[in-house]
């Protein structure tokens, strides 16, 4: 099977080639100089070295006929500030996001596989862990693009039977990620014998699931032939102060955060995952502290990331 990854130079999509090659597949990346690191590239790939709001895009299309298309080159840079220069660069992505959808309706994709945000969509939410079905409310530009790219979604598969999966995601941690989650910050500032710094008072909670996990889930959703919106996720709140301290058990180390109370943020968050259980025989293997080894003994052996 010919598998064709936007983004896939990233820390999800990475591992995601990485998984896909290993069963055999094809594996087709488009992605910028600009995001992800050239040293997670596996040599096997296909590699095409242009955003996604390139009208190139459609001759890579054209030329390799994918079977199966994960976009994962979503609108994080609408993370930013509005003054950022990369800001608008985030909104450009609903534009090239619409682009990838055009050619995969085209010429025929089977499966279109979008990663949405699990925390962004349903920010605020009062019933946790939260369910596919509660009213979506992004309060963030960022979660709102999301839902815009979802809705694009659901329209495809309405006008053209575009056979497509959204999977909303919740806090991704792992191996290769870059420093702005909240794990690898913790992670490194700790290793630098430096004080954690967390926003507010460290009670706000997360739902933390392990990349390996998430990289199970998008290979499900390829084989399936359901449609609609998952979440995936560990449905358990863990809050910031409770993670830094998993973690620095872990190090054996003793050192205390600094808190910077600068801006709001969601209080609790944490996703429901019974639909995908249900329904895609999904559910997270890795547990938190198992997780965290894992990703402490990357970050040890690879400081220059």
């Amino acid at each position: 099977m010919k598998c064709l990854i936007t983004g896939g130079n990233g820390f999800i999509g990475s591992h995601l080639a990485d998984e896909l090659i290993e069963k055999g597949h094809q594996v087709i990346v488009i992605d910028s100089f600009f995001s992800g690191k050239k040293q997670n590239l596996n040599s096997k790939i296909k590699l095409f070295r242009l955003d996604i709001c390139n009208p190139k895009i459609f001759n890579v299309f054209k030329k390799e006929k994918p079977d199966i298309v994960y976009h994962l080159a979503g609108p994080i840079n609408l993370r930013r500030k509005i003054n950022d220069p990369l800001f608008d660069k985030g909104l450009s992505t609903i534009g090239g996001a619409k682009r990838i959808l055009d050619y995969s309706h085209i010429l025929n994709v089977k499966k279109f596989i979008f990663i949405s945000s699990g925390g962004a969509i349903y920010s605020g939410a009062r019933v946790i862990p939260t369910p596919e079905d509660y009213p979506a409310h992004p309060t963030s530009f960022y979660g709102l693009a999301n839902l815009i790219l979802e809705r694009l979604l659901e329209e495809y598969y309405k006008m053209y039977k575009l056979n497509s999966i959204i999977l909303r995601l919740s806090n991704i941690y792992g191996p290769r990620q870059w420093g702005s989650g909240v794990i690898p910050s913790f992670i490194k500032q700790i290793l630098r014998n430096e004080s954690p710094v967390i926003n507010n008072n460290g009670k706000q909670t997360r739902d933390f699931v392990y990349i390996d996990d998430v990289v199970r889930a998008l290979l499900i959703s390829a084989k399936t032939k359901k449609t609609g919106i998952f979440n995936v996720g560990s449905g358990r709140e863990v809050s910031l102060n409770e993670l830094l301290k998993e973690i620095t058990e872990i190090l054996n180390m003793k050192i205390k955060p600094i808190y910077s109370f600068t801006e709001e943020e969601t209080q609790r968050s944490a996703l429901d995952c019974s639909k995908i259980k249900k329904e895609l025989n999904w559910e997270p293997r890795v547990n938190l502290e198992e997780g965290l080894k894992m990703t402490i003994n990357y970050f040890k052996n690879n400081t220059c990331d």
